[in-house]
């Protein structure tokens, strides 16, 4: 008996979507020819960037960091510490200052005539009394002959200058401006405190009329007092040269002597000039001598 084989048959109709359903759309197949195009596209943009960025770090190199500087602490130097150029003496007969008709127990010393390194103008100085001595009055003047082309420093400028140069002091503190009329005219006046050992507070003061001279210094009263304008202007009253200076400050000096004010005059002064007159009119007697104090050169 013979079988016969049936090969299984297959109806295209039931793999096929139902109906209302779009078949889904083939996907092509990914070749090697495409997979070569987009790395190569990926390297040209790699190589573009590299060299964007080797240019730029050629051009503008990027700044170390550095460690955070420490600012600079810049010590306070009081006017007593600044460097004062030293000044060159001159001869022992140069000009000098004094002071007439000076009367008191303080003492009067006269410095030698200099001249200043700074400037190169001769300058003169005379103090009279100690600054560290409380119950004394203190003067302290510096003539300067001659003029430059630089203007004058102020008068505080001026006032720090000298505190420092010699004294040893320092200007701590200023007050009130002023100005006041003297036998060398108008003079400027500046309440000034000055500190060495102790602290005091004086008057400074800078002639305005003088020139070609110069005439600065300060006063200061006994007591830590501020001293009176009328004190200061019978101690410019009282200043005189003691030698030859040039002729221009010595015709300043001969103008001032005319506008002496005789306010400023004291009993040793006018018992010399009551001597004078009687000398002349041939009068005798008991006239009290003229009186100075002790001066130290």
């Amino acid at each position: 008996m013979t079988r016969q084989r049936h090969e299984p048959r297959f109806d295209d109709s039931d793999d096929a979507p139902p109906e209302g359903d779009l078949p889904a759309p083939a996907r092509p197949p990914f070749g090697l020819g495409r997979f070569a195009v987009r790395a190569a596209a990926a390297a040209a943009v790699i190589t573009v960037l590299s060299l964007y960025a080797r240019e730029t770090i050629r051009t503008n190199p990027p700044v170390p960091q550095r460690e955070a500087e420490q600012p600079l602490a810049v010590a306070f130097v009081p006017a007593a510490a600044l460097p004062v150029r030293p000044a060159v003496p001159l001869s022992e007969s140069g000009p000098r200052l004094r002071l007439d008709a000076a009367e008191g127990i303080e003492v009067t010393r006269v410095e030698p005539a200099r001249v200043n390194a700074a400037t190169s103008q001769r300058e003169a100085s005379l103090s009279r009394g100690d600054f560290d001595a409380i119950e004394e009055a203190h003067l302290r003047v510096t003539l300067t002959q001659g003029t430059t082309a630089d203007p004058a420093p102020s008068l505080f400028v001026t006032l720090a200058r000298r505190a420092a140069d010699g004294p040893g002091l320092s200007v701590t503190r200023t007050g009130e401006r002023g100005r006041m009329a003297s036998k060398f005219g108008a003079v400027e006046t500046l309440e000034t405190v000055l500190a060495g050992r102790m602290s005091r507070t004086c008057t400074g003061f800078v002639s305005l009329e003088a020139a070609p001279a110069r005439l600065e210094g300060w006063l200061c009263a006994p007591l830590g007092q501020p001293p009176e304008p009328r004190a200061l202007a019978c101690a410019l009253d009282a200043l005189a040269l003691d030698g030859h200076a040039d002729p221009a400050t010595e015709a300043v000096f001969r103008e001032a002597d005319v506008r002496r004010d005789t306010g400023c005059r004291g009993p040793s002064e006018a018992s010399a000039t009551g001597e004078a007159l009687a000398e002349k009119s041939g009068q005798t007697g008991s006239i009290a001598a003229l009186r100075r104090t002790p001066t130290k050169k």
